[in-house]
């Protein structure tokens, strides 16, 4: 009998550091998922993200959230696509880590964005999850560039980057709610100067992500 995994392969992708387990999400991961960014994920008078998602009331939130993570499965194709991870620790949901690229072939580059539930904020999970799909997108699908960004005053999400050896590359400014514009610092990483954690990052279904991910 026929599995999801086998029906939709990047489902059987894993990626364990020591503390955590990044995977594709699944529907049912909604609930839980939902539950997090209820909990917190912010401060209410400041948005990091450039769209305000999380202003929504909870109903719409939940609705909106499952609408738009199922498009992006049906945006996957070789080189081009976002991988939306759910992050466990100890089994438990406590964030999302994506990775996202565009013509893959020509590009070389990724990009990401993630958040934490306020409660799993200053564990060093931020780091952890981040360098585990650097790992993956620089060991396994051959890219040479990843970037990130972050508003100039989310000092935790700079933190993360500089420590995992990202460096500055300009600023550009979006405005999430009307009248409260957000200067967002641009990050680059170049793959030689990544600087590797010392624990190897377990991954199951590589072969796979690749045959889905990768032009032939």
């Amino acid at each position: 009998m026929l599995t999801l995994d086998d029906v939709w392969p990047l489902f059987a992708l894993r990626l364990r550091s020591p503390r955590l387990e990044l995977r594709l999400m699944r529907d049912d991961d909604l609930p839980a998922i939902v539950e997090a960014v209820l909990a917190g994920i912010h401060p209410a008078d400041r948005m990091p993200f450039d769209s305000p998602w999380t202003d929504a009331e909870p109903e719409q939130l939940a609705r909106d959230f499952a609408k738009y993570h199922w498009h992006l499965r049906t945006t996957v194709q070789p080189g081009t696509w976002t991988l939306d991870f759910v992050v466990l620790h100890e089994g438990r949901v406590i964030g999302m880590q994506d990775v996202r690229a565009e013509n893959l072939a020509r590009t070389k580059t990724v990009s990401s964005g993630s958040w934490l539930t306020r409660a799993a904020q200053g564990h060093g999970f931020g780091t952890e999850m981040r360098a585990a799909i650097l790992l993956f997108a620089f060991d396994h699908l051959d890219v040479e560039v990843a970037e990130s960004s972050a508003a100039t005053w989310n000092a935790s999400s700079l933190g993360v980057s500089r420590r995992l050896g990202y460096v500055d590359a300009g600023v550009t400014v979006v405005e999430p709610r009307p009248g409260e514009p957000n200067t967002m610092q641009k990050l680059r990483l170049d793959r030689e100067n990544f600087p590797r954690p010392e624990w190897p990052l377990g991954v199951d279904g590589a072969a796979a992500a690749r045959a889905e991910l990768l032009k032939p």
